[in-house]
């Protein structure tokens, strides 16, 4: 599951890349079919990645606004200092930890351990597709999103 978690971080890392090559007006016009702009979206990956883990490790989540980090630099930085905290927690996880059952609090639902980790890994994937939609609107080659080199 970890090298899932290390692919996402790859191509998170080369969307940070893409967007210095966009003109910040295009990375915050809000577009169809995702949960807003490119940036919003960026932010969106981050933070529910590591509300996620903050649920698994502790059960508290702990609230990151939006309007706190509105600039492409912001949300690479929240993203850096998440990471380590993310990759930590992931390392610490055992195998008897993945059948644990953990409250979520945003939709009152018990999942485990396992199904949050197969979400979290899913929820980044989906989003990169939509930010490779877009940047094709923008006439722009996408991020090449391989697993295998």
């Amino acid at each position: 599951m970890l090298k899932l978690f290390e692919y996402n971080w790859r191509i998170r890392e080369a969307w940070f890349d893409w967007c210095r090559e966009v003109p910040h007006e295009e990375l915050t016009i809000d577009r169809v079919g995702g949960v807003g702009s490119i940036l919003y979206t960026l932010f969106h990956i981050v933070e529910v990645e590591y509300s996620w883990l903050r649920v698994i490790r502790c059960g508290e989540d702990i609230v990151v606004k939006y309007a706190d980090h509105q600039s492409l630099d912001q949300i690479q930085a929240l993203s850096n200092r998440f990471h380590q905290e993310i990759k930590q927690g992931l390392h610490s996880l055992t195998n008897r930890d993945l059948d644990n059952e953990v409250s979520v609090s945003w939709d009152n639902s018990v999942q485990t351990v396992d199904d949050i980790l197969h979400h979290m890994v899913a929820h980044e994937i989906h989003h990169s597709g939509q930010l490779s939609i877009w940047s094709r609107e923008l006439g722009r080659q996408p991020v090449v999103a391989r697993f295998l080199d």
